[in-house]
């Protein structure tokens, strides 16, 4: 084989490889750009509800609570977590903070989640919580007041990467509600799931 013809098949297989990388990453992006599908079975849980909690991650007496939903295996959780962490930091004090953790397989325990993201968290693995809050995709936050009633169940910004801060919906809530205001309003956009659609096996946790 002559040095142009090397020089050609190596030209074709680059281009080749940077073409299914560009299209890997292209749609992949749109894809999570795009609302999660709403269940058929889905049914929507007002703001206001009363949210009862189990062990693993009641609230404080007295303290709101929230919740993240969390899947380890959805590239969006794992993009939104150092900005999840950030509001841990922020409202440790004033706030619970709880992490519901929805995945395929018996694959994790309590530990590994908070090994591997460096977390100091109550944790459960309890997935009807999505149900009862009405939550179908991750990553989401649902914010209950001292009552144990919904107060917040949406996005935390519309940005992937949680960078812009004027769709900053979580945080948002956390100060309106701490600021006690009881009517918070938000737009369209903090309250349509986007992200990864919930697995379809229930079952997460290792035994």
């Amino acid at each position: 084989m002559t040095k142009k013809l090397r020089i050609y098949f190596i030209t074709i297989w680059l281009t080749g490889v940077i073409a299914i990388v560009g299209w890997t990453f292209w749609s992949t992006e749109y894809l999570y750009s795009q609302p999660t599908p709403v269940p058929k079975t889905f049914k929507e849980v007002p703001n206001g509800t009363f949210i009862a909690l189990n062990d693993d991650i009641k609230q404080k007496v007295g303290k709101p609570i929230l919740i993240h939903f969390f899947n380890p295996d959805c590239p969006c959780s794992r993009f939104n977590m150092k900005h999840f962490k950030s509001l841990v930091k922020k409202y440790d004090n004033q706030m619970d903070f709880g992490i519901v953790v929805l995945c395929q397989k018996r694959k994790y325990t309590s530990d590994d989640i908070k090994e591997k993201f460096d977390l100091d968290l109550p944790i459960t693995f309890d997935s009807s919580l999505a149900d009862k809050c009405g939550v179908i995709s991750t990553p989401q936050a649902v914010i209950l007041d001292q009552k144990q009633q919904i107060y917040f169940k949406g996005n935390y910004n519309k940005s992937r990467y949680c960078t812009d801060t004027k769709s900053d919906y979580a945080k948002m809530a956390i100060d309106s509600l701490l600021n006690k205001n009881t009517n918070p309003k938000f737009n369209n956009q903090a309250h349509v799931a986007y992200g990864c659609s919930l697995p379809s096996s229930k079952i997460c946790k290792k035994e």
